[in-house]
């Protein structure tokens, strides 16, 4: 595909899916409650972003590989997703995804929901196990905000014709890239931030404003 009608770009955890998937990482390590304590800080803009998610990475060391089947056996879309997904391509429009998460659980979750392209941070991996650092560089409020742009251009989709949706803090460059930011499931920065805000948990909301 060379071109769309439109380009909706959504965030992954807490959002494309319900889950969190660092949290059900750290449940593997044993560390859940410290992480998600520090996810928490990262979404509500307490503090940066790639600090804080090679801290939390850092908790995930000797998590063994055979962890990501029991962590995607845990995934709950979204209410709605399928919804929202089928719109889209029924009006010739592009989904894609854009996480603070992982490629490793994304790469299997996205295709399974119908996303048509897809970008993330990556773990390192050594001896079948976590090492607890991120490889390759950290997919961040800036990389949302560029990944959204470099699709629209690459699908010859204008500006106002993208949507961006998200939950946290580092959604908010790339809701501010796009023609239409809205805020889902969302902490209080984000919504005040918003060009609106979805006040149920359902992706479905999202169907009236396509283009």
């Amino acid at each position: 595909m060379t071109s769309a009608r439109f380009l909706v770009v959504l965030d992954a955890d807490s959002t494309l899916i319900r889950n969190e998937v660092i949290e059900l990482l750290a449940d593997e390590a044993g560390r859940r409650a410290e992480v998600q304590a520090a996810t928490e800080a990262a979404m509500r803009g307490e503090v940066d972003f790639a600090t804080s998610l090679r801290s939390r990475v850092s908790a995930l060391a000797g998590v063994p590989v055979s962890a990501f089947g029991r962590v995607l056996a845990r995934i709950e879309p979204t209410p709605g997703v399928h919804t929202l997904i089928d719109a889209v391509h029924e009006r010739g429009g592009v989904v894609g995804v854009v996480s603070g998460g992982f490629h490793e659980i994304l790469d299997t979750v996205a295709p399974s929901l119908g996303v048509d392209r897809w970008r993330a941070n990556r773990l390192e991996l050594a001896d079948g196990a976590l090492t607890g650092l991120v490889d390759g560089e950290i997919i961040d409020a800036e990389a949302k905000a560029a990944s959204l742009r470099e699709w629209a251009a690459e699908l010859d989709v204008p500006a106002h014709a993208t949507i961006a949706i998200g939950d946290g803090a580092n959604d908010l460059r790339m809701m501010a890239a796009a023609g239409l930011g809205l805020a889902f499931n969302a902490k209080p920065a984000v919504r005040a931030a918003a060009s609106l805000v979805i006040g149920p948990v359902d992706l479905a909301a999202v169907v009236p404003l396509l283009p």
